[in-house]
């Protein structure tokens, strides 16, 4: 059985529901997120989806997110795994260098005039915004705790971003995208234009996966898949009842990425491939709130999602497409009995050979 896995974009607290969402699909199928044929991440669900191809199971970042501090156990870069961040990509310092004037890429701001059909409205602002004030530091340096140098060892795990001058798709990983060390295409898939400065790779600045589709569910079109799971933090099926401008605001992104999710899913149910779509509920949206770039509540929406998400997938059709799931090694569905230096290895083989052009903040 081929799987796919989508994990789509949403901040921190969108980071915070895919954390639970994945530990909530190993418990109820026994099946190891990370053993899918191909994963892929844009934004906040870059950075977990890089976690998952490297081999870290999710009651691990759950437990880690939690505090637990894991006595022993050192991580691949050789440091204990007790000093590994813990913010969840909520630590924010300012990029060096005078702030940003003007539009932060003018060849963007103008094509996207020319091509108004073509563009979605996010991709129609994103141009005009100045360049992003915060470094996106925080965020590499968490993925090279778990990956130090070149790419996962996974070998179909996508990293998505946004080239800033044209806003083109860019699938780090994949066969036809640029070189580019793992840690700077998960920066770049997270660098929200107007808040995080551009990433630069290969001579070229790239920004948030996000601005084309939260999603990018339909990367997987034509890659003869028998089942797709996606998780989409940033949409619902929930109705928004009422409410202020702001939240008029939130449920109306929430009701394009839906729209936009619904669409590639019909790319791919249309070849044969059945897709499992998975979609923050009320509980949730009401844990996470509007701010998802918040810190705050992390662990509570982690332990919303671990029940909301298992509630979604023992509904009967979800039941029926997940049942013939692979098993997957018990220390990636569970923590191993013992103390943690007794454990299996968690994380083997994170790195293949180191990719040719690195990146920096532009």
């Amino acid at each position: 059985m081929k799987v796919g896995l989508v994990l789509g974009a949403g901040g921190v607290l969108g980071g915070a529901w895919l954390t639970g969402a994945l530990h909530a699909l190993a418990r109820e199928t026994d099946w190891d997120p990370g053993s899918a044929d191909h994963i892929v991440g844009t934004s906040a669900g870059s950075v977990i989806g890089a976690f998952t191809a490297a081999g870290v199971p999710p009651w691990f970042m759950v437990a880690h997110s939690r505090g637990e501090s894991f006595e022993g156990l050192t991580g691949p870069d050789g440091r204990p795994a007790a000093q590994a961040d813990r913010s969840g990509g909520a630590s924010f310092k300012l990029h060096p260098g005078l702030p940003p004037i003007g539009p932060g890429s003018w060849r963007l701001a103008f094509s996207s005039l020319a091509r108004p059909m073509r563009t979605t409205p996010l991709g129609m602002v994103v141009g005009w915004l100045p360049r992003g004030f915060v470094a996106t530091a925080s965020i590499s340096d968490i993925v090279r705790r778990t990956v130090p140098e070149g790419w996962v060892s996974h070998p179909n795990y996508w990293a998505v971003a946004c080239d800033y001058s044209t806003g083109r798709r860019v699938p780090f990983g994949r066969e036809d995208a640029p070189p580019a060390e793992l840690a700077d295409a998960v920066a770049a898939s997270c660098a929200i234009p107007g808040f995080y400065h551009p990433v630069l790779i290969s001579g070229r600045r790239y920004v948030d996966g996000g601005v084309r589709s939260a999603s990018n569910l339909d990367l997987l079109a034509g890659r003869d898949l028998d089942l797709v799971i996606a998780f989409n933090p940033t949409s619902t099926r929930e109705r928004a009842d009422s409410g202020g401008i702001l939240d008029r605001v939130v449920a109306a992104s929430r009701t394009a990425s839906g729209r936009r999710l619904g669409h590639e899913a019909k790319r791919l149910r249309a070849e044969g491939t059945q897709t499992v779509l998975l979609q923050p509920v009320a509980d949730d949206l009401a844990v996470m709130g509007r701010n998802l770039l918040s810190g705050r509540r992390r662990n509570e929406v982690i332990e919303t999602a671990e029940r909301t998400v298992a509630e979604q997938l023992r509904e009967p059709a979800i039941r029926e497409l997940l049942q013939d799931l692979p098993e997957g090694e018990p220390h990636k569905l569970r923590r191993p009995d013992g103390p943690p230096s007794t454990w299996p290895e968690l994380v083997p083989n994170v790195t293949r050979t180191p990719a040719a052009a690195g990146g920096t903040e532009a």
